[in-house]
């Protein structure tokens, strides 16, 4: 990041302002004309909410009104900043909202009408264009994998597969086209060119290469999810400003900051990919070459693994196997916190699952149409995988698929019932929470005896049938937040709220169990220090292990 924002200090502000002309005042530290600017619409815009990016609409203004904002180098002065992953990440956060109101904001518009054609394009990558591109890299991931899980779970692969091979050529040419994804590498152009300016070009491929050794990959995939997530929820839904972030460079970030910062933009769409790509392995014809398999979706596995795991490799300590047990108990203490109304986002998870909702709050009709109809993608889990389950004796009929919802109602019943013991029965009366559990486990053993016994129903049908009915629980959910309106004052919405909980809990057990098992294997601490930083820094980071190894104690 570092050596990336050298570049564009350096060599893009450079190109911007001379010859492309479109430099639009990146950064505070720019020199106004005063004069000139209060006659033109003023230095910043007039609301701090809507135009969080209030440097480039000064630019903006400075453009539409026949100014030009110029570049003059004085001397070079790095600017100070915090560079761990966290506070990059919400940095690019706030830019890519920023980005996300201009895209909807007049001042585009206009320039969009007003510039010549070549001048216009080179606004268009140097501003919005940028952030709509890596929108559009994600969204084409999105519907590369989608679509191979139906071509899978429809049978339309197996046909296609057994068909003549001249006539699958085109197909097989179009489903191949998974290498011309590119996951973030040519961000990394700029600081190269600018480091052969400098340095000389063998050089800049050594610093290159050895970039590649820490990792940077995983930093620039990670660091796309992050753009691309929160310019397309402001298209959507409208912007929120992105507060600062400040943390002590040798201070490890504990496990449930990370699942807050990072569990809507990055971990839930990971663990959503990663399903896609199981139920693939597991129902398509192709999965039985292995080396096609991989060929085909490595790059699609690269990209869900930096996204849980970046913020933990990225991490000071981020696999140190005590620091990874007091983290767990850190995560469950704050998914069960029950304090007051008063308690913050860091001490409650209802407060934070509340604030992670605030975006639907303010958005429109339109705005909530849209995410329902997004919404609906999870249901395609269940209407693909119930008509494999043995259960339905390769029956094409949709009336398999309207009594797989009984499945979902049972199970609503079931958490209902147990949610209704809990909370009538007290400590006095427990015996009678505990025989409610006891008659629904009874009932549950039976009702999978007489499945087993009178129908083609398997045991394996029932860890399958996971895989269709928990993204279709997700689904419900998130209609559910959108719907909170109508849904808040009646009995259905601490049912919802409770769900929400219980999916956080396994979302957050799914993150935290890869780094349990690398914090678990001796030697990788020691390795991911040495990697990432240099050996001043792991010197600091052991003493700093050293004096505070112990537990901190609190008072029960």
């Amino acid at each position: 990041m570092s050596a990336q924002e050298t570049s564009f200090v350096t060599l893009g502000q450079r190109v911007l302002a001379n010859p492309l002309k479109v430099r639009m005042h990146y950064g505070h530290p720019d020199v106004f004309d005063r004069f000139w600017f209060l006659t033109r619409g003023g230095i910043s815009k007039a609301s701090r909410v809507i135009n969080i990016s209030e440097d480039i609409f000064a630019g903006f203004n400075c453009t539409l009104r026949g100014g030009n904002v110029t570049h003059h180098e004085y001397i070079q002065v790095g600017k100070g900043r915090d560079v761990g992953l966290n506070q990059v990440s919400m940095f690019e956060a706030k830019v890519a909202s920023g980005n996300g109101e201009q895209v909807l904001s007049r001042d585009v518009y206009r320039l969009g009408h007003r510039l010549d054609f070549f001048r216009m394009l080179s606004f268009f990558y140097t501003t919005v264009g940028f952030f709509f591109n890596t929108w559009m890299v994600i969204l084409t991931v999105y519907a590369f994998l989608w679509g191979r899980l139906y071509l899978a779970l429809s049978g339309f692969e197996d046909s296609a597969l057994a068909s003549s091979t001249n006539n699958n050529a085109a197909l097989g040419t179009i489903l191949n086209q998974q290498f011309i994804i590119q996951l973030g590498l040519f961000t990394a152009l700029p600081m190269i060119v600018e480091n052969s300016l400098e340095l000389g070009f063998l050089q800049s491929i050594w610093d290159f290469l050895t970039m590649q050794l820490q990792l940077s990959s995983v930093f620039y995939t990670f660091s796309m999810g992050t753009r691309a997530h929160y310019f397309g929820r402001t298209i959507l839904h409208g912007g929120a400003n992105i507060g600062p972030l400040g943390v002590a460079l040798l201070c490890s970030t504990r496990v449930a900051e990370n699942y807050r910062l990072y569990a809507r933009s990055h971990f839930v769409k990971a663990i959503e990919l990663g399903l896609i790509l199981i139920v693939y392995a597991s129902h398509s014809p192709i999965a039985g070459n292995t080396f096609v398999y991989i060929a085909m979706t490595i790059t699609s596995w690269f990209l869900v693994v930096s996204w849980i795991m970046a913020p933990f490799v990225f991490n000071p300590s981020g696999f140190d196997w005590l620091k990874t047990v007091y983290d767990f108990d850190d995560f469950m203490n704050w998914i069960w916190y029950q304090g007051s109304v008063f308690a913050k986002s860091e001490q409650s998870w209802e407060r934070w699952w509340y604030e992670e909702q605030d975006h639907l709050r303010t958005t429109g009709f339109w705005g909530k149409i849209l995410e329902i109809i997004l919404d609906l993608r999870f249901f395609f889990f269940q209407y693909g995988i119930v008509y494999q389950l043995h259960i339905a004796a390769g029956s094409t009929s949709i009336a398999v698929y309207l009594l797989s919802w009984i499945y979902m109602f049972v199970a609503f019943a079931i958490y209902v019932v147990i949610a209704y013991a809990r909370d009538k029965y007290d400590a006095k009366e427990h015996i009678y929470y505990r025989l409610v559990q006891f008659l629904v486990i009874i009932v549950a053993i039976l009702v999978i005896i007489a499945l087993l016994e009178f129908t083609a129903f398997t045991f394996v049908d029932f860890f399958t049938s996971l895989l269709a009915f928990i993204p279709t629980g997700w689904g419900l959910l998130l209609i559910a937040q959108v719907a909170r309106p109508l849904l808040e004052r009646t009995i259905i919405w601490e049912t919802v709220v409770s769900v929400g909980r219980l999916y956080d809990v396994m979302f957050g057990v799914i993150v935290m169990a890869p780094v349990a098992l690398l914090s678990w294997c001796p030697g990788f601490q020691s390795m991911q220090t040495r990697i990432l930083f240099n050996e001043a820094f792991s010197r600091g980071l052991r003493i700093f292990q050293i004096v505070t190894g112990k537990k901190e104690k609190t008072d029960l």
